[in-house]
């Protein structure tokens, strides 16, 4: 088996270190590389790397430059899909379609940003006779990105993406256990002819030591972070002693919401899989499901088949629905979270659970689990549990439908599955959510804002707003006069 050593990539080469980590195959649990775990060390000389580029090269200041890069990219993406999904697949767990939506879904992503650049502007205005204000729209300087590791390709382009397009330079911490997909990136984007040195920067740790000096940092005035809710308040808290732009994507705790007229049997397959994506390490992830009374029992019934005949297996293998965890310690983690619920009541509809049997024993597997509710308090209804177990509640109208879907502390997502047109927009406007799929689940675009209400984060990834988060507004007031007085 090969064996990889994943390096940092820093100022435009990529730098090794004395201290390494282990990189492995979540569905076997065997070693499969190392990589540089020096995060402290990695994020100072990826800081001093991208201050450098911002104040010494062209990159904030000519926008066909981003544009061109941003291109460049994307083509270099696409000519490595399949390097791509290999490491995604092996390190990450993920079957090949998921990995297929990382690799084909980025380049994409580049180029809408790089037709953003493109077209960035600012205004100007007359607010008074013999006056001229132009207001200028530039970047804030360099950003930190801060990446998870369940889908690490697509997030971590979601979020440098438009900080390159304004201007930004860019470092971006990667987590261990995706250290070898972090590395081929890199190996990949530096095949941008154009880029400047020191404009992208990419580092792996197992820690967090590197991730607090970019929070930290007075040189990084602007940090993107997608991950839990708890780190995004703990890293928001530190920020704000240099009044910090954050951008946060955080937890979720999506409802699925089936009125009594939805279309039953198409429906089934994309609820099977807005459980299972991912092995349901997704903030969108499908994990509270409210149905009718009128067809709660057919949905219940017919959903759970479909759970219990889930292919669990690892992505090396054709015919696996779902791969593994991330790890054996979230393994139990979800393991706990289920059990705790059953102990408060709760009933195990498909008791789903560790593998514990055969081969797949030696890897991170849990099979899909559907636990029924009647009390929405619990733990299990109102945390994040990041694993495949979607919990069941039935509802009686659309008030209460509302009430339960609601009675959360996150917003990120929802859908509604009705035939009724003016219930689908009426239902939409009431839920406290950032996007709401209508008789569909987790459509999101390049151009389409994305992004929580509530817990589930601050500002918008995708779509106009994202650029937010990396510019600063500059007013110019001018007093050239009147013609003729």
């Amino acid at each position: 088996m090969t064996f990889y050593a994943a390096e940092n990539w820093i100022d435009g080469v990529f730098a090794s270190s004395r201290k390494r980590g282990k990189s492995i195959n979540p569905a076997t649990y065997e070693q499969i590389g190392d990589y540089a775990d020096d995060g402290g060390v990695a994020a100072s000389s990826a800081i001093a790397a991208a201050r450098r580029a911002f104040t010494e090269t062209a990159w904030p200041h000519d926008a066909e430059l981003r544009a061109k890069v941003l291109d460049q990219m994307a083509d270099a993406i696409d000519r490595n899909r399949d390097r791509l999904m290999d490491i995604l697949s092996l390190e990450n767990g993920k079957i090949r379609a998921e990995a297929a939506m990382e690799a084909f879904g980025s380049p994409g992503k580049l180029r809408y940003w790089a037709a953003m650049a493109r077209t960035e502007s600012g205004r100007a205005t007359r607010p008074k006779p013999g006056s001229i204000s132009v207001v200028l729209r530039q970047p804030i300087g360099v950003a930190g990105v801060i990446v998870p590791w369940n889908s690490p390709v697509i997030l971590a382009v979601r979020a440098f993406a438009p900080a390159l397009a304004a201007g930004c330079t860019v470092v971006v911490k990667m987590p261990g256990q995706v250290a070898q997909t972090a590395a081929i990136l890199a190996e990949i984007l530096s095949e941008a002819t154009d880029l400047p040195r020191g404009v992208m920067n990419i580092f792996s740790e197992s820690g967090s030591e590197g991730a607090a000096l970019l929070v930290e940092s007075e040189h990084v005035p602007t940090i993107s972070f997608t991950g839990s809710t708890r780190t995004g308040a703990a890293i928001g808290a530190v920020g704000a002693r240099r009044m910090k732009r954050f951008g946060l994507e955080l937890g979720g705790k999506a409802p699925m919401i089936v009125f009594e007229d939805a279309d039953i049997e198409p429906m089934l397959p994309v609820l099977e899989k807005a459980l299972t994506v991912f092995a349901g390490q997704f903030c969108m992830t499908g994990s509270r499901l409210l149905v009718h009374e009128a067809v709660y029992e057919t949905v219940r019934d017919e959903l759970a088949e479909r759970l219990r005949k889930v292919r669990v297996g690892p992505a090396a293998d054709p015919v696996s629905d779902m791969g593994p965890l991330i790890d054996k310690a979230n393994v139990a983690r979800v393991e706990k979270v289920v059990e705790e619920a059953l102990g408060q009541g709760a009933i195990a509809i498909v008791r789903g659970g560790p593998v514990t049997e055969g081969p797949m024993a030696h890897g991170a597997f849990f099979r899909p689990a559907m636990i029924e509710v009647t009390n929405n308090s619990l733990p299990i209804v109102q945390q994040e549990t990041f694993g495949p177990v979607i919990t069941i509640q039935r509802f009686k109208d659309e008030n209460e439908a509302i009430g339960l879907a609601n009675d959360n502390e996150y917003g990120l997502s929802a859908s509604i599955w009705t035939r009724d047109l003016d219930r689908s927009f009426r239902v939409a406007g009431a839920l406290d959510v950032g996007s709401v799929f209508v008789n569909d689940w987790a459509k999101v675009y390049d151009s389409t804002e994305e992004g929580g209400f509530k817990l589930s984060g601050l500002g918008r990834l995708n779509g106009h707003a994202a650029l937010e988060d990396f510019i600063e507004y500059k007013h110019i007031a001018l007093r050239p006069g009147l013609f003729g007085h």
